[in-house]
């Protein structure tokens, strides 16, 4: 698997490097929230594991903004906060494990491995309404059994209302889950992807709800 170690505790950083890497993972070390989210934001990942007392960005917000976005990729939140609010909150946003520190490695190592069987026992990476699909894993689109070419910030965005579509997303929330909170956007930027997911797919993929934002419209 290709992993995101999120760690600020070099010492710990060190040695998940070192035990995931004898067992043939490819593993990304990032001491900074900030970093982390660029990187997510910028290539695919099957597993993170992910502090939430970082420098730059909470780990509680990276998470966030990764679910917002659609992205699917398995979480362990590794965390000195073991308080049942923070554990509740954790899995509430999205995480597929939570284990506390200190951490016995071998118990890391196991929960890992249990993440891994359940990412390749997934047999559904097919989002299918009406007739539109998209393929997680190939990041591919059809639209009538025909593909449609799309650049990565539409995708994302068509995968946002596919995934939750009774849901209306405001401006915000998808500026958010398409640039994060550090990336600045130009103030047209949601409008013209809107357009152009229109254009390229139907006029009414997206429908528009006046004075609050969009969700997905009537594709069957």
């Amino acid at each position: 698997m290709k992993i995101l170690l999120v760690e600020d505790d070099e010492l710990i950083a060190s040695g998940l490097q070192l035990a995931l890497g004898r067992l043939r993972h490819r593993v990304e070390w990032s001491a900074d929230g900030q970093q982390a989210q660029r990187l997510l934001d910028t290539e695919d990942f099957d597993l993170v594991i992910l502090d939430l007392g970082l420098p730059g960005k909470d780990g509680f917000d990276i998470l966030g903004h990764l679910r917002m976005a659609g992205s699917a990729v398995s979480v362990l939140i590794l965390s000195a906060r073991d308080g049942i609010k923070d554990r509740v909150k954790g899995l509430d946003l999205g995480a597929d494990d939570y284990l506390t520190k200190p951490f016995d490695l071998d118990e890391l190592l196991a929960r890992v491995r249990v993440l891994e069987r359940r990412r390749m026992s997934s047999a559904n990476h097919v989002l299918e309404n009406g007739r539109l699909a998209l393929d997680l894993n190939a990041m591919t689109v059809t639209w009538d059994n025909q593909p449609v070419e799309l650049p990565r910030r539409e995708w994302m965005l068509l995968r946002l209302f596919v995934e939750n579509p009774q849901r209306v997303y405001t401006r915000s929330q998808i500026e958010d889950a398409l640039y994060g909170w550090s990336e600045g956007t130009e103030s047209n930027a949601i409008d013209v992807h809107v357009h152009h997911l229109r254009k390229k797919i139907t006029p009414d993929l997206i429908k528009t709800i006046r004075g609050i934002g969009y969700r997905l419209g009537e594709v069957a």
